[in-house]
């Protein structure tokens, strides 16, 4: 038999006039006759953090009795609570966990203990279970967060190490961010290190041209980025064989797509004849409507993914305190509003809503994992995406009976297809800690862990 397959390095890039575009896995990335596990083809394991604020309905009392969040059966055989209904399809990749607090996120002395206090701490808590020192000056203290002690890991086989993404202004709190902490609490759930906080992107045209090179201040462009690599991608699809010229056009059909709904954004934001934007203070690459933005967010990822540009990211859904609303959702009651719902049985059945909603946004996300092939999977078996928030019943600023879910195989260390409840009182650490392991980051402890959960 006569192999004459040439391999290409599974980092290979198109490169052209500023920009750098990544390939997707390619058979020609593959060296012949080779088991797949020692070849380019071998499963990387993804990860994204996706945190929503202010809690969910499923967490206040009413809300547990009527199971709004957890499934009332435990082990494999659950069914879907309303809140996570869309997660019905993805049921063998998904994995409830129920009960865990953020033991860190609370006041721990009197001095702590005061207005929006709970707020200021929320977010620099759900990745890190690390207790903030409270500050409003420069000597700020949490992390580091489980994203970036995977990035850590792995951030050296990819072009960039992490990526860290938000919906809301990045910096929509500043000043007073909640009895005198510091806003870098309130504005990233990434922490390099316990001081060293990282700055989330909200533009879906500043993430793009970070993924594929182009300057970061790049004005918008009605032209495609793609022209810079024409000459390029046409010289590497002569030397590729049938399969792998009919993957890099659909790749550059799937990046060019992204990069025309960004432009459509931005034409639509600029035309000073179309109608006022609700968010008129926002850079033009960012749509009006949260579903929109979401989406684009997601698909950047999926983009990312697939060229194995980076495998970790970390998503901020929410701000404390923002008062949007989500037109989508049918829920017209301002967001942290409802979520100060009284315990009126009513108004927890609107947060309930709107928590669906919210979840139902990830739904669109694991479909299009799902739709991935990767390796000798999808996208999907490799990922490990979790969605959940540092608070529980919003109302009482509490931070016990977190919702938190888990989806994806992580490349084969989740089982998945469970819920979980734990103990009452277990800490969130506890999972963290869990998943640090999963990914192969060797800790012993994360925040007030104190051991591994059964997942």
């Amino acid at each position: 038999m006569i192999i004459l397959r040439k391999q290409l390095s599974r980092r290979a890039v198109l490169r052209g006039m500023g920009v750098s575009l990544g390939l997707p896995l390619l058979d020609a990335m593959v060296p012949a006759l080779s088991p797949l596990r020692h070849t380019a083809a071998a499963p990387r394991t993804r990860f994204t953090a996706i945190e929503m604020v202010h809690g969910a309905a499923g967490s206040t009392g009413i809300g547990r009795a009527r199971h709004y969040w957890s499934p009332v059966e435990d082990g494999r055989q659950f069914a879907f609570t309303p809140t996570l209904q869309s997660l019905e399809p993805f049921r063998e990749h998904v994995t409830i966990i129920s009960n865990t607090d953020l033991q860190n996120a609370m006041s721990l002395s009197p001095v702590e203990s005061g207005d929006m206090a709970d707020h200021a701490r929320s977010s620099a808590v759900f990745l890190t279970a690390a207790h903030p020192r409270m500050t409003d000056g420069s000597d700020i203290q949490a992390g580091p967060s489980i994203d970036q002690l995977y990035a850590q890991r792995v951030g050296g086989e990819t072009r960039l190490p992490s990526m860290q993404l938000c919906i809301e202004p990045p910096h929509a709190l500043s000043g007073d961010c909640g009895h005198t902490y510091n806003c870098a609490y309130s504005n990233t759930i990434s922490w390099a290190s316990p001081t060293r906080p990282l700055e989330m992107e909200r533009n879906p045209r500043a993430v793009f041209n970070r993924l594929f090179g182009a300057a970061p201040g790049a004005a918008p462009s009605d032209h495609s980025m793609l022209d810079a690599v024409a000459v390029y991608a046409g010289t590497l699809a002569r030397q590729l064989g049938a399969a792998d010229r009919n993957r890099v056009g659909m790749w550059l059909d799937e990046v060019r797509d992204i990069e025309q709904r960004i432009q459509r954004v931005e034409q639509r934001n600029r035309d000073t004849n179309g109608p006022p934007r609700a968010l008129a203070d926002a850079p033009p690459g960012v749509p009006d409507s949260f579903d929109e933005h979401v989406r684009l967010m997601f698909d950047l990822q999926l983009l990312a993914f697939k060229a194995d540009i980076t495998r970790v990211f970390s998503f901020k859904l929410g701000t404390d305190r923002s008062q949007r609303v989500y037109p989508e959702s049918g829920v017209t009651s301002p967001f942290h509003t409802l979520s100060h719902h009284r315990e009126t049985p009513e108004k927890i059945e609107e947060f309930a809503r709107l928590n669906q909603y919210h979840v139902s946004t990830v739904a669109y996300f694991l479909d299009r994992l799902r739709q991935t092939p990767d390796g000798d999977g999808t996208l999907l078996d490799h990922a490990l995406v979790m969605y959940g928030s540092p608070m529980g019943d919003s109302h009482v600023h509490a931070h016990t009976y977190l919702p938190l879910f888990l989806a994806g195989r992580a490349n084969g260390a989740l089982a998945g297809g469970q819920h979980l409840r734990c103990a009452p009182g277990t800490p969130m650490a506890n999972v963290l800690l869990t998943l640090a392991h999963k990914l192969d980051v060797d800790v012993d402890r994360i925040g007030d862990s104190t051991g591994e959960v059964a997942i």
